[in-house]
Formats: C-alpha cells, sequence, structure tokens
C-alpha cells in the first residue's frame, strides 16, 4: 500500500468521523428537528464515488458507532444504514450521472427509507412512536445534498482519493 492510498483512506475516514461527530453535536431545540443524517450523507457520497472500497461493511461499522454514541438498540442504525447503501451502491452508476437535482431527490428518499427502517425497528422493539418529523432530516438533506457533494468532490480530488 503506498503512501498517497494510505492519506486517501485518512482522509475519507476523519470525513466519515466529522460525519459521526455531526450527528451528536447538540443543536438548540428548534432546529434539533431538522438536523440532517451529516454520517449517512457522507457514506452515500463515499459509496457512489468508490463502491469498491467504501460500502456495506463501512456502513454497518459507522452505524454501530453511532448506536453506541446515541445510547440506542445496537444494531438499528447499522441495519437501516447497510440497507441504503447496498441500495445506493445497487444503482451508482445511474446516480453519478444524474444532475445535481436529481441525486438530491434520491438522496432524500434514501434518507426517508433510513428512517422508516428505523422507526419499524424500534416500534417492534417497542420504544417507538410515530410522527411525522422524523421526515424532516431527509427534507434538509435535500438542501444540503449539493454542498456535501461538492464539499466531498472537492476533497477528493484535492488529496486523489482512489
Amino acid at each position: 500500500m503506498s503512501l498517497q492510498a494510505a492519506n486517501g483512506r485518512l482522509i475519507v475516514w476523519l470525513t466519515l468521523f466529522i460525519g459521526l461527530l455531526s450527528q451528536i453535536m447538540p443543536l438548540p431545540v428548534v432546529v434539533e428537528a431538522w438536523r440532517p443524517d451529516w454520517l449517512l450523507m457522507i457514506l452515500i457520497y463515499w459509496s457512489i464515488a468508490l463502491p469498491h472500497r467504501y460500502n456495506i461493511l463501512t456502513a454497518w461499522v459507522m452505524g454501530v458507532a453511532l448506536d453506541i454514541l446515541l445510547g440506542a438498540t445496537l444494531g438499528v442504525r447499522s441495519l437501516a444504514m447497510s440497507l441504503v447503501i447496498y441500495i445506493a451502491i445497487l444503482h451508482c452508476q445511474r446516480l453519478r450521472n444524474f444532475p445535481q437535482w436529481q441525486q438530491a431527490l434520491v438522496i432524500m428518499l434514501l434518507i426517508c427509507i433510513y428512517h422508516l427502517v428505523v422507526y419499524w425497528i424500534e416500534f417492534v422493539v417497542g420504544n417507538a412512536q410515530f410522527s411525522l418529523n422524523m421526515f424532516l432530516p431527509a427534507l434538509a438533506a435535500l438542501v444540503f445534498w449539493p454542498w456535501v457533494f461538492w464539499i466531498l468532490r472537492r476533497v477528493r480530488r484535492h488529496y486523489k482519493v482512489r
């Protein structure tokens, strides 16, 4: 493994760590419900950009880390993230060629699927109440996806992540 490849992997894991911290960072109550799923958007970007390297296993590891940090039922978010990343990788060639606005709509749909899976599992476990507010992060992702895509693409090109 070359030094450049090691640096590229370090950059990707650093962006995932930043996404993980963004998920648990405290926010004011007014905007808490609108918090985008930063970690999931970053995972989707890397799985679309480099599906051979960042895939379902990466999503599962980050989901377990998020479950631990949130104190949630272990494995719920890892299963939901793995499912969403599987769908993203399955359609990565198509997603790459979509215009930015269409990509944002697909990302919003994927994040809705993520929240529905998390809700469904927590409902089965017995500690979830349905609320339409669970879809607010998907709407926020619709707005923030072009920025996330632009920043991560610049990072990928600047550091030559392959």
